[in-house]
């Protein structure tokens, strides 16, 4: 199978200078080889942390020499998310890379209200879809960190996704705030809250994309299906951001298009001080080189704004 799009934002990635990843906890076969798979195509420099006698004894079994690599012994998984979060605190990592440990483990230490990596932003996730057939990546969020997301939340969740789809290089970044129409319906709260955060945007609360909403799937990424709704919008037919209205939505609708439509699934969570890997077991190869390369280019992005900022 192709994975073109995957590959294109890969190879985007080997041309920076690769971030320091704290990698939290790699104690399974998976995690270690997708971390060292990932160091050596120059997507990341990691920094191993969790119990080293184990993580060495992984390596040996799946014949992958960390020797290389900068190791951080801890005792258990709880310490590991805890040192992730700290080496980020200390500058000694750009990054974090979830291994072996439970995601609420790891975002748990991140989200401490004393010594975790919150901003002002409210963190989200967004999966970037590589779905066959289709023209471009496909960023769906938030369909693994907020359930049940308010109003407010949604301008953070959607101006995340539009930042990540800008450090990706997308020239023109395009919301669909997704529904089950494409009318305002005062019985659907999702209708509501995507006319205004389409009036927030136009009022520049919301910036660097275009949006649109309410809309439903068909007729957020199908060209044919918006014209014979005669939905007339930049949008409409082209999204290349879906914002679904709750985790349940997103969730049915990524794992609607990985089993169903055969797609790859990177994800990355943003909003903390650094971006977060989120990997799973059950992630491809690719998928797994693919998030860790969104996770470098963030960084980059980030280290561009940086030296603006002070120049």
């Amino acid at each position: 199978m192709s994975h073109a799009k995957y590959q294109a934002l890969i190879e985007a990635a080997k041309q920076v200078e690769p971030p320091k990843v704290a990698v939290a906890h790699p104690c399974d076969h998976s995690s270690l080889a997708g971390a060292a798979q990932a160091a050596a195509l120059g997507l990341m420099r990691p920094i191993l942390i969790g119990p080293e006698a184990r993580i060495r004894d992984i390596a040996r079994q799946i014949d992958v020499d960390v020797s290389s690599m900068t190791m951080i012994d801890t005792e258990h998984s709880h310490a590991s998310a805890q040192r992730a979060v700290a080496a980020v605190r200390d500058g000694d990592a750009e990054a974090i890379m979830k291994g072996s440990l439970h995601t609420d483990e790891l975002m748990g230490a991140v989200v401490k209200t004393d010594g975790g990596l919150r901003t002002a932003r409210r963190l989200s996730h967004c999966f970037i879809m590589d779905v066959p057939d289709h023209v471009e990546p496909l960023i769906i969020t938030d369909a693994a960190v907020n359930i049940l997301p308010t109003l407010a939340d949604k301008v953070d969740i959607v101006q995340n996704a539009i930042d990540l789809a800008a450090a990706l290089g997308v020239a023109e970044v395009r919301v669909a705030i997704l529904s089950a129409v494409e009318t305002v319906n005062p019985k659907i709260p999702s209708t509501i809250e995507a006319a205004a955060l389409c009036k927030m945007a136009d009022r520049g609360q919301i910036t660097g994309a275009l949006l649109d909403g309410p809309l439903a799937l068909d007729n957020a990424i199908d060209l044919e299906a918006a014209a014979t709704k005669h939905i007339v919008s930049p949008v409409a037919g082209r999204a290349n951001v879906l914002l679904v209205p709750d985790l349940e939505a997103g969730n049915m609708l990524a794992k609607s298009l990985t089993f169903l439509a055969h797609a790859d699934a990177a994800g990355i969570v943003l909003g903390a001080r650094v971006p977060i890997v989120l990997t799973s077991r059950a992630d491809s190869v690719i998928a797994r080189l693919a998030s860790c390369a969104v996770a470098s280019l963030l960084v980059d992005k980030r280290r561009r704004t940086r030296k603006g900022a002070v120049a």
